[in-house]
């Protein structure tokens, strides 16, 4: 099913900005942030990802030496679906705010877009990213317009007693527990605190068009600063919880489960994923007539530094680029290497954020006490041969 393109006058019916769009805004999508110049040559990775295993689940991941777009256009963003796509039909789509509300609603499309209009860009990583031998490119960034959720939930009057918000895909599968099958749509939720985030959208636009099927279309969630899985897409529902959330995809899955000391004892403790870690990424080396360059991203929060290692030398500083610099986006570097010599070697980075927080060592006793692959933001070692 082909995702209707919003027309001119439907979105120019949103009306006036919030302040957070005027702060955010990206005026004009830079179609080029990071291409290779004339004259240049790529030098190739030694180790590459392996082949996906489920192409039918996860789609779309970035080749990371090709990498020349500040904004990823939406046919080349990565996709995962845990229910398969849903074809939804916007004539008879709308969005339910209930629960524990004053005044419970129900939206179609005409009705949100009436609302005032946020815009902003996001990089949005999967959780799972890196945490395999094939899946290093579940990361992508985009423009993101919709309507701010934050003014909604207060139209519609959370309750006191309100602890959480719940946010209910149309996608829908069967899950089995103690022996019970049932079915159950994809939901995730978060605090009333984090909902109300003024940053938090429904988002109907991916770089200035509407939302394609995979991407969530006609509606889905957009939260700043969260790993993918807490972005919901397909939105039908919007519930507000007296009670925790506890089903598969809060509390059984996307689960971290970690070894570690508390008053000098060793625990086990599991915590729900959520918010996006800091991180960086090689993208690739190339080859110019001033010799050898190194250049990749970091992102999960706001970037201070970027440090490179080559083989077990000392780090060193990377250049970040000053053009585009969004609070909730990855930030391009490069570093010159210029004098690179023949051979292999190995190249590791390292982000730091504006706090002074360091990217941790992938064998760092905060990463080894990790027994499972979500939340993978260790420092990334990559493989490369200069040649003779």
């Amino acid at each position: 099913m082909s995702s209707p393109t919003l027309s001119r006058r439907s979105l120019l019916a949103a009306g006036g900005a919030t302040a957070a769009t005027l702060a955010l805004m990206n005026k004009s999508f830079p179609s080029f942030a990071a291409p290779l110049q004339q004259g240049d040559e790529l030098i190739p990775w030694l180790d590459q990802p392996g082949e996906n295993p489920v192409p039918e689940q996860v789609t779309n991941m970035l080749d990371w030496q090709n990498l020349d777009s500040w904004t990823t256009p939406p046919e080349q963003f990565f996709t995962v679906s845990h229910y398969g796509v849903p074809e939804v039909d916007l004539s008879d789509w709308q969005l339910e705010i209930t629960g524990a509300v004053d005044s419970p609603m129900t939206l179609t499309m005409d009705d949100l877009l009436s609302w005032p209009r946020l815009e902003l860009d996001f990089t949005l990583e999967c959780s799972g990213n890196h945490g395999f031998g094939w899946n290093w490119g579940l990361i992508g960034n985009a423009a993101w317009g919709g309507v701010p959720l934050a003014p909604l939930l207060r139209e519609a009057g959370v309750k006191d007693d309100a602890v959480e918000v719940a946010f209910y895909g149309a996608d829908v599968g069967d899950e089995t527990i103690r022996e019970v099958t049932f079915e159950q749509n994809f939901a995730r939720s978060m605090s009333i605190e984090d909902a109300t985030n003024p940053f938090n959208m429904l988002c109907y636009e991916m770089n200035g068009e509407a939302l394609p099927t995979r991407h969530g279309y006609p509606l889905r969630l957009i939260a700043p600063g969260w790993y993918g899985i807490g972005n919901v897409k397909w939105l039908t529902k919007i519930e507000v919880r007296t009670r925790r959330l506890m089903n598969r995809w809060m509390a059984r899955d996307y689960v971290t489960l970690r070894q570690e000391e508390v008053d000098g004892e060793t625990v086990w403790t599991e915590s729900s994923v959520g918010k996006a870690l800091l991180k960086s990424a090689p993208a690739r080396v190339v080859s110019s007539d001033d010799g050898y360059r190194i250049e990749g991203a970091a992102w999960g929060q706001p970037i201070g530094s970027v440090e490179v290692k080559i083989d077990d030398g000392d780090w060193m500083k990377a250049t970040l680029d000053a053009e585009n610099v969004r609070r909730f986006t990855w930030r391009f570097w490069s570093l010159d290497w210029a004098d690179a010599e023949p051979g292999e070697h190995t190249i590791t980075v390292r982000a730091i954020d504006s706090e002074g927080n360091i990217q941790p060592a992938a064998d760092s006793e905060y990463m080894m006490s990790k027994v499972t692959y979500w939340e993978s933001n260790g420092q990334i070692t990559r493989s490369v041969e200069i040649p003779a």
